[in-house]
């Protein structure tokens, strides 16, 4: 079949992703830093690459880091489906992965987590299902359709029942969804707008759009409705988290280098806080206080206060194209995928959260996207 084609807004959403010119080249120097403590547990993440379809399970523990099992992935072996967006049921006892091409379109798939076996036949979705999240009762995922390769017409967001493997809604969205984050409560799934500078939130129990809110530079602040003319995007959002605890959502400026903080409550912009370049995923480190943030276009990992709102650290990464990011439920370790450019490995990178130095890394699949924690053993009771 003929390669798809972009039209220019895709496109330029597309290079807004890429490092700049010459970065590439450049070789990321080591890690350096206090000395960080070795790990007395053993650590275990899963991680897709998306142009290898492979799907990868990496350990690290006392003895360092290591692949700890690979599985090829897809339907179709002339076929690059791209395992994009991985998730866990509460638990840790299934895997469930978004591919984003194929033919028609992209699909949900579900493995049980250990074996790495698929339990069911995957579930065709919309264009280019990216990331996923799972309730806390485990009974529904909610995908993002990014629609990277269709028209820039405002796309989806796929609900599955889990326990059938069955799609029983999408919801309109916006166009150029990305990220698919539930609260702590699993009533609300907040995703962003990349090419609409938005950030929507779900009622997961109605499978309805609550709320708009605008995170165009200079237009913060709630949207009655999805309609207006489109701009060029300012913020182009590449992910929405909620802070847990603190009754707010933080939200990546991959586009304008910054991270907004989102009043829940009064659905006002509590803060902004500058990153370097291209911030793409975060995740917020047990307990509240740290925040880290990958840096796709810096090829780097930068480390916040949320008390202060400020950076404390960036760490450079093994290699360019800095993806996504899990961090260990004890607080102690971010894992972060990088994908490499051309040819070159993937990679999958540890840092410690004591220090903020990279401890480890190991070589995966090309483009490593999607990374999730699976689960920990020994060094006490995993949290």
């Amino acid at each position: 079949m003929s390669a798809p084609r972009l039209n220019s807004a895709v496109l330029a959403a597309v290079l807004a992703f890429l490092p700049v010119a010459g970065q590439a080249a450049q070789a990321p120097s080591p890690a350096s830093g206090p000395a960080a403590a070795p790990p007395t547990a053993t650590y275990y993440v899963y991680v897709g690459a998306e142009s290898a379809d492979l799907l990868h399970r990496v350990r690290f523990g006392p003895g360092g880091a290591a692949l700890d099992q690979t599985v090829p992935v897809g339907e179709m072996a002339t076929e690059t489906e791209g395992p994009h967006g991985l998730a866990l049921s509460p638990g840790g006892e299934f895997l469930f992965m978004t591919t984003g091409h194929g033919v028609p379109d992209g699909k949900l798939w579900k493995f049980a987590a250990g074996p790495d076996t698929l339990v069911a036949d995957p579930v065709l979705l919309g264009y280019f299902p990216a990331t996923l999240d799972v309730t806390p009762d485990g009974l529904y995922a909610f995908v993002a359709n990014f629609n990277l390769h269709g028209e820039t017409t405002p796309s989806t967001v796929s609900v599955v029942y889990t326990p059938a493997m069955i799609e029983v809604e999408q919801i309109e969205t916006c166009t150029m969804p990305h990220g698919a984050r539930l609260d702590a409560t699993g009533d609300f799934l907040y995703s962003a707008c990349m090419m609409d500078d938005q950030v929507v939130e779900i009622d997961t129990r109605t499978f309805e759009v609550a709320r708009r809110f605008s995170v165009a530079a200079g237009a913060e602040g709630p949207l009655r409705e999805h309609g207006g003319a489109r701009r060029p995007p300012t913020c182009s959002p590449t992910w929405v988290t909620p802070r847990p605890d603190a009754g707010s959502a933080l939200v990546a400026c991959n586009r304008g280098d910054r991270i907004l903080e989102i009043d829940l409550g009064s659905w006002t912009l509590a803060r902004t806080m500058e990153t370097g370049r291209g911030p793409y995923n975060l995740a917020v480190v047990p307990g509240g206080r740290l925040l880290v943030a990958t840096l796709k276009q810096g090829a780097g990992v930068q480390f916040f206060d949320l008390e202060a709102g400020r950076a404390v650290a960036t760490a450079e990464s093994s290699t360019t194209v800095t993806h996504g990011v899990a961090v260990s439920p004890d607080g102690r370790y971010a894992f972060v995928s990088v994908e490499g450019v051309g040819a070159e490995p993937g990679k999958v990178d540890v840092y410690d959260l004591a220090t903020f130095a990279r401890v480890a890394e190991v070589e995966v699949g090309q483009q490593a996207g999607g990374i999730v924690f699976w689960k920990m053993e020994g060094g006490g009771a995993q949290p």
